[in-house]
């Protein structure tokens, strides 16, 4: 490292390195950051994973599941080996809508064995397990280092990073920025403007304290089975959804709200999670908890369009950084696309040391269109738009829920009135146009189907 006065906050241009301290240099120790120091690090290429807190996973708070398939191929043995609550073997979506709700209900013993579909674990545990495997594998973890800006060159091409260590100058042939939401060195690169405030969220969440047979039996699960409900609705009208897991001992309950839409109505997060805890449907699973845990995260929910440019000259970008978050109403999934994009973002690192020529860095996004990291993102790219929609969060649980009050109301001696008797008169009380709930239909359909 070399010690150069800079203006934090913005690149610094400096000469052409003579030689470079690391082939590469990660920023953030996230999924998305340690995933590609790993594949860097076993193609035999040094690499420095830069992380802001006193261990990896020390400032990441998670609300879902970590979802296996991509680690068959990033850890062939993860199963055996990740630090696992409970095996997702019931999954529930969830509509709500003042004190009712509308529950689909699966469950699978298939995914409580090999080769397991999803777990839920905490993410202090799974960043620290993944960092140390990135070591395992040769990696060099810096730890308790913020990274203040980045190093360029006069002709515009990335070389390394500033920290704020004394000797804080760290130069390397790529930079991966794994830096989060709003990527600060995706913007000095000019590869992001910022994210608009209709295309975040933020995640609230508390974890709460049960007895383990408390949670098994409320749950309807034994062993190391566990469950993940989605919820729609429970947000105070506000843009956004719900969530309850379970852990081993722990129930985790929470809510992601539109930031917009969250200004708006002037409510504060933890009061509307207050609300969610006594809806009729969630009460029972989470009544007598003790809050060990509240916190709160941004997250990227425009999708596919709302993407920064994830190549630039000598840099890299990853994960939540590149706003690979899929909230697609049916899913909320963020690690599994943080861990692809790192997977592949290390490879092409990789491959453009390999042969000494950057240009190899446009291997990235060929990699991510080949995979679901792309695949899915850009199938569903309409899928924001139509989950945070007023209709989605404002009619349709209500629709829903009066569909299934009319349906299994038991009227005699009247004669029952018919799904589409029940629909028109849900139709007309909730306001809706035909034409609005034809177009939904259409793009939920190409979306989905």
């Amino acid at each position: 490292m070399r010690d150069r006065a800079g203006p934090a906050g913005a690149a610094v241009t400096v000469p052409e390195p003579a030689e470079y301290d690391f082939d590469v240099l990660v920023v953030g120790a996230g999924p998305a950051g340690s995933a590609a120091a790993l594949e860097v690090a076993r193609a035999g290429y040094t690499v420095a994973l830069l992380e802001r807190g006193p261990f990896a996973g020390s400032k990441n708070v998670y609300g879902g599941v970590v979802y296996g398939r991509v680690l068959d191929e990033l850890i062939p043995d993860w199963s055996e080996r990740m630090p696992v609550q409970r095996w997702v073997t019931r999954r529930q979506t969830m509509v709500l809508d003042g004190e009712r709700s509308f529950t689909v209900d699966f469950r699978s013993q298939n995914w409580g064995r090999e080769p397991y579909n999803g777990a839920t674990t905490h993410r202090a545990e799974f960043d620290h397990w993944l960092a140390g495997r990135a070591e395992a594998e040769g990696a060099t973890l810096v730890t308790s280092t913020v990274v203040t800006a980045l190093l360029r060159t006069g002709a515009g091409r990335v070389v390394g990073v500033r920290t704020d260590r004394p000797d804080g100058d760290l130069t390397a042939r790529v930079v991966i920025a794994c830096d989060g939401v709003n990527s600060f060195l995706a913007k000095q690169a000019g590869l992001h403007t910022g994210l608009e405030a209709a295309h975040t969220t933020l995640g609230v969440k508390e974890t709460l304290a049960l007895p383990r047979a408390t949670i098994e039996e409320r749950f309807g699960v034994h062993g190391s089975d566990g469950v993940d409900i989605e919820i729609l609705g429970g947000t105070g009208e506000i843009p956004g959804g719900a969530f309850v897991y379970t852990n081993r001992e722990t129930v985790a309950v929470g809510l992601v709200l539109g930031l917009e839409g969250l200004s708006a109505a002037g409510r504060r997060p933890e009061d509307l999670l207050t609300e969610l805890k006594e809806h009729p449907s969630v009460r029972p699973l989470v009544r007598g908890g003790e809050v060990v845990e509240y916190s709160a995260h941004l997250i990227p929910e425009g999708g596919y369009r709302s993407m920064p440019t994830l190549v630039g000259d000598g840099i890299l970008v990853a994960g939540d950084a590149a706003a690979m978050c899929l909230a697609a109403g049916i899913w909320l999934e963020g690690v599994n696309f943080a861990l692809g994009s790192g997977m592949y973002a290390g490879r092409a690192a990789a491959e453009a040391v390999r042969t000494g020529d950057s240009r190899r860095l446009a291997g990235y996004r060929t990699l991510l269109e080949d995979s679901f990291v792309l695949g899915d993102h850009r199938k569903l790219r309409d899928a924001p738009g139509l989950v945070l929609s007023d209709r989605m969060q404002r009619r349709y649980p209500g629709l829903i829920c009066d569909l299934a009050e009319g349906m299994f109301t038991v009227d005699n001696p009247r004669p029952k009135p018919g799904l589409r008797r029940l629909l028109r008169r849900a139709i007309r009380r909730h306001r809706l146009r035909r034409r609005d709930l034809a177009r939904d239909t259409l793009t939920a359909l190409r979306t989905f189907g």
